[in-house]
């Protein structure tokens, strides 16, 4: 198995792009969870993949299908993912709300940010906007145009030259932005999320906190209380994937993440992941789990 993860190198995609990533599994691979589980997330991610590939997330809600390219959009549930098959694909995660100062999407969708979430939306490489102006005129020889298959080879063989092919695709795309007071407030914001109750967010912004919440909302389809929640969740994750069962104190988790005490970590995981801190401990599920924390190389 394969698997990178790389940040843009230009400071104008990074102010919209967190980063690139790269999956590519084996059917059938030793030791791993076929059917692992995708933690929900605030951001939206592109996911890049030959058109024979199938997707298929499972939740409370139902079962979604998927083949080739698709948008995973904000999502505040858990997806039983399927990787029985083997599974290849690239992925470009967004900063949370970026999609709104791209109005070439929303537009081309006809959506809003809220529109989206908890959402798994089909669409071709045609009609990706930095595909339209850029993807066939970027050659990786002189007699063989980009294309899916031709980026996942690349994805494989040579992360860093992926990496500066995707940056190159995704540059004329995204400096067609459209910034208002809306999203830059939201920038401001999502760095101060980690560290600071949600309370207090206006003040430190010199905003009321009504403008605060609603610009937020507006921009990224998620409430600041959601956000969090779901960063939070995220971090929890990261920290028990580096510890054995037998190292974990959960009173100790529960003081270094901000909960009141232990039970009210329990009460949170369990409404999150749909397990006890103990049974996910056993059980250890998730994609973070299956496959490990993705390597910056």
């Amino acid at each position: 198995m394969i698997h990178w993860l790389k940040v843009p190198n230009n400071p104008e995609l990074a102010k919209y792009i967190a980063c690139y990533w790269f999956l590519d599994k084996l059917p059938n691979a030793e030791g791993h969870n076929d059917y692992p589980k995708l933690n929900p997330d605030p951001a939206s991610h592109l996911i890049l993949a030959l058109p024979q590939q199938n997707f298929r997330y499972k939740s409370d809600n139902g079962v979604t299908q998927m083949d080739g390219c698709h948008w995973l959009h904000p999502h505040g549930k858990t997806y039983e993912l399927d990787h029985a098959k083997a599974v290849a694909c690239i992925g470009i995660k967004f900063h949370v709300g970026a999609l709104y100062s791209l109005p070439t999407f929303m537009d081309l969708q006809e959506q809003t940010p809220q529109a989206v979430v908890d959402t798994v939306e089909a669409i071709s490489v045609e009609n990706i906007n930095f595909a339209q102006s850029n993807f066939d005129d970027h050659k990786l020889s002189d007699n063989n145009q980009l294309n899916e298959h031709d980026l996942v080879i690349l994805a494989r063989n040579s992360p860093d030259d992926c990496a500066k092919m995707l940056d190159k695709l995704c540059l004329p795309w995204l400096l067609k932005n459209h910034e208002d007071n809306h999203s830059e407030l939201t920038r401001k914001v999502l760095p101060l999320l980690a560290k600071a109750a949600i309370n207090s967010l206006g003040d430190t912004l010199f905003c009321s906190q009504r403008t605060l919440e609603r610009s937020f909302l507006k921009v990224s389809g998620v409430t600041l209380k959601q956000c969090q929640s779901m960063n939070r969740l995220e971090a929890i994750l990261e920290f028990l994937y580096q510890r054995e069962q037998s190292d974990i104190d959960w009173v100790d988790i529960a003081y270094q993440f901000g909960f009141s005490d232990q039970p009210h970590l329990i009460r949170y995981l369990k409404k999150q992941l749909g397990l006890t801190p103990q049974d996910y401990a056993l059980q250890r599920g998730f994609t973070i789990d299956v496959y490990g924390g993705v390597d910056s190389l």
